[in-house]
């Protein structure tokens, strides 16, 4: 009976994918990219049919799943999604390997955006536009729209989402789960054509404003020139761009609650606060590091907020190569690895609530010390949080610390030096994609070794997937009964 859960959740997944391959195939149709025509429409037709065939005589089967089995499904729905991302890339002929163009689908659904390509300039129009659809799908979830499309999911449907969304704390926003799915999704879409029209006005073609409006709702990074979103050298897109993975960062809930106008809900939200307060501090911080080198304030703030949201929220879009910056510049961007978007958005990272918990607590220890009888508890969005709350973080961020320790000793043996292999897996953990030293904004992965490669897809799927749904399986744990 799991097996036949596991087909049917894994067969309409990959069917919804397939049916988003009509976007780059009818671009590869229309401007004649004939080498990437059979690469989309194979997947999509074979995905579709696969679908039916399992679905249509077991429809009146009821799905059941255990926390167990939701694990497995939402892990295994990750690979055989990133392994479809890969089929167009490989067999279109635009990478070499199937290493990397399994990678690029990997750092595409997880929303990364460290790329392999060397001269992304050069790529079919269709097959940048998957690039970047890969952002899009991956950003909100794919199992989180699988749900909202498949009620009779019924019970495990809200267990397959906690598997997936990022955060310490999950909820529902609506009575109902697949409804739940349904309003974030909405939000999304609505956002990503927001800004695909503004694009437009600013200057991008519509291939083009749609790629970024994907990668930036995504918080992925990928864009459809190698010098990234500075190829374009325009102030407007520069604005618009930051303003929106600005909003990407943070947790989709509260732009519901703005529609229904639960403002109090928004006002009161702890880690918004904490999140706004960083990037505040942040640009003002790198941009009076910058004026000396830019020589006035506008561009300095204009290069500096670009680059602290995009940080801060895992994007890894680029107007500028901070590694030319002083080094104050970059210690200041450094630290924003470290950090990551809010929990409940499409940003990767540790998430800032994490951050607030940790705080609170250390602030709670000092008050111990002082008051040894006292009774303290944490407050987060004016409500007392429950003790386990406090535990749950302080286990992700000690598996958080080793799942970097051991990419980082991956990358060292793959000839990087020390440097360069530790921020080289905080972007992979964190699902950043810009990193320092021979990773920086100016470089690729290409050069890498297929083992690291390899490495760092279970690390980029790891941290997209809050660590625990992909190393569940290695824990002794996981298989007493």
């Amino acid at each position: 009976m799991f097996l036949l859960t596991c087909l049917k959740i894994i067969s309409v997944l990959l069917a919804i994918v397939g049916v988003t391959y009509a976007i780059p195939l009818t671009i590869a149709l229309v401007l004649g990219e004939s080498c990437a025509v059979l690469p989309f429409a194979i997947p999509m037709i074979v995905s579709i049919v696969l679908m039916i065939v399992i679905n249509v005589p077991t429809r009146k089967i009821k799905i059941h799943m255990s926390i167990r089995q939701t694990y497995v499904i939402v892990a295994l729905s990750w690979i055989f999604i990133s392994l479809m991302g890969a089929i167009p890339m490989y067999f279109s002929g635009c990478y070499k390997t199937f290493t990397d163009a399994f990678f690029e689908s990997v750092s595409g659904f997880t929303t990364t955006g460290c790329t392999v390509c060397n001269d992304i300039d050069n790529l079919p129009r269709s097959i940048n536009t998957l690039r970047t659809l890969t952002h899009w799908l991956g950003g909100m979830g794919v199992v989180t729209l699988t749900v909202a499309l498949l009620p009779l999911l019924g019970v495990g449907g809200f267990q397959l989402i906690k598997a997936e969304t990022t955060g310490p704390e999950k909820g529902k926003v609506t009575a109902r789960i697949a409804t739940t799915a349904k309003v974030l999704w909405i939000i999304y879409a609505g956002f990503t054509v927001l800004e695909t029209v503004l694009l437009m006005i600013a200057g991008m073609d519509f291939i083009d404003a749609m790629c970024h409006s994907f990668a930036t709702l995504g918080t992925g990074g990928f864009s459809t020139r190698n010098a990234s979103v500075g190829g374009y050298n325009s102030v407007a897109i520069d604005v618009i761009i930051t303003v929106f993975m600005l909003l990407a960062g943070i947790n989709f809930s509260l732009f519901y609650y703005i529609f229904i106008r639960r403002i109090s809900d928004v006002v009161s939200n702890t880690e918004l606060k904490v999140y706004l307060s960083i990037i505040v501090i942040e640009i003002v911080a790198v941009t009076l590091c910058l004026i000396p080198v830019y020589g006035n304030v506008g561009t300095s703030l204009r290069y500096s907020s670009f680059q602290v949201v995009s940080l801060l929220t895992t994007t890894g879009f680029g107007t500028a190569d901070y590694l030319q910056w002083p080094a104050t510049a970059q210690i200041l961007l450094f630290f924003l690895f470290f950090i990551g978007g809010c929990s409940g958005s499409t940003g990767g990272g540790i998430k800032v609530i994490r951050w607030v918990v940790l705080a609170k607590q250390v602030n709670n220890e000092t008050r111990r010390m002082l008051h040894p009888h006292g009774v303290f508890s944490i407050r987060i969005d004016n409500r007392v949080s429950s003790k386990s709350l406090v535990l749950n973080v302080t286990s992700f961020m000690i598996l958080y610390i080793v799942m970097v320790a051991i990419t980082t000793f991956v990358g060292c043996a793959g000839n990087l030096d020390a440097f360069s292999a530790f921020t080289g897996a905080l972007s992979m953990v964190g699902n950043v994609g810009p990193a320092f030293g021979a990773l920086g904004p100016s470089f690729n992965y290409g050069f890498l070794p297929s083992f690291v490669k390899w490495w760092y897809c279970f690390a980029m799927l790891a941290g997209r997937l809050e660590l625990y749904t992909m190393i569940i399986f290695f824990l002794p744990g996981y298989w007493e009964k």
